[in-house]
């Protein structure tokens, strides 16, 4: 038996996804089962909010195929089991969760914010930075927003505390006046001219940031 938890620390359980997925729902949980290796072994996937656990069944045995769990296991056959049973649950992973990255309840506003009003979903867009998202606009494609976690070194703040931030467009013109290097810093890892960095840890009004993000949003349109 695999314990899933490590795999979707940073993810959200959709159950609707599950049930298009293929997923059967009993009492709280959510059960996924299929056949692999000319259905001589099943895949179970049990998914709850108290436990997410996979295993294999070896139907010839009517027992649980352990080798899969098995680092050190090799063997043709057994590598066959394993890339099966592993493409189904890189499968479910991408299609039945949502990540859950960004944990401040200012950037939760916000996601819940730009979805509303822009019907704009983030984007991870790098596997090497599952911490960074975009949000794009429809239009042309040109990212208005990003949010990231980062330190607050990062910023230049003598701090090693992990914070959310978000990336937005902002005039050039009028760059200078808004940076404080406090709450609100020049671009970080954008272009420092034209785009601005926000600590969402509170320091800076909700209210300030929506209108930021819709000023970002508007400035994305221009050629």
């Amino acid at each position: 038996m695999k314990d899933l938890s490590k795999e979707l620390k940073n993810k959200n359980i959709d159950n609707e996804k599950l049930l298009k997925y293929g997923f059967n729902k009993i009492d709280d949980n959510y059960i996924f089962e299929r056949l692999i290796c000319d259905e001589h072994f099943k895949v179970i996937v049990e998914i709850s909010k108290q436990k997410q656990i996979s295993k294999v069944i070896d139907l010839s045995m009517n027992e649980e195929y352990i080798l899969v769990n098995v680092k050190n296991s090799s063997g043709d056959f057994v590598d066959k089991v394993k890339k099966e049973y592993e493409n189904i649950l890189d499968d479910i992973f991408q299609n039945c969760f949502t990540p859950n990255v960004f944990k401040s309840n200012q950037a939760k506003e916000i996601i819940k914010y730009v979805k509303n009003k822009y019907n704009d979903n983030l984007e991870y867009l790098w596997q090497k930075f599952p911490n960074n998202a975009v949000w794009r606009n429809k239009e042309n494609n040109k990212w208005y927003g990003i949010l990231l976690v980062v330190s607050e070194k990062k910023l230049g703040i003598e701090s090693d505390k992990i914070i959310d931030i978000i990336d937005l467009r902002y005039q050039k013109d009028n760059i200078k006046t808004i940076i404080d290097n406090k709450k609100i810093f020049k671009g970080y890892h954008m272009n420092k001219d034209n785009w601005i960095t926000i600590k969402l840890d509170e320091s800076v009004d909700i209210k300030n940031i929506l209108t930021l993000i819709d000023n970002s949003y508007i400035l994305s349109l221009k050629k």
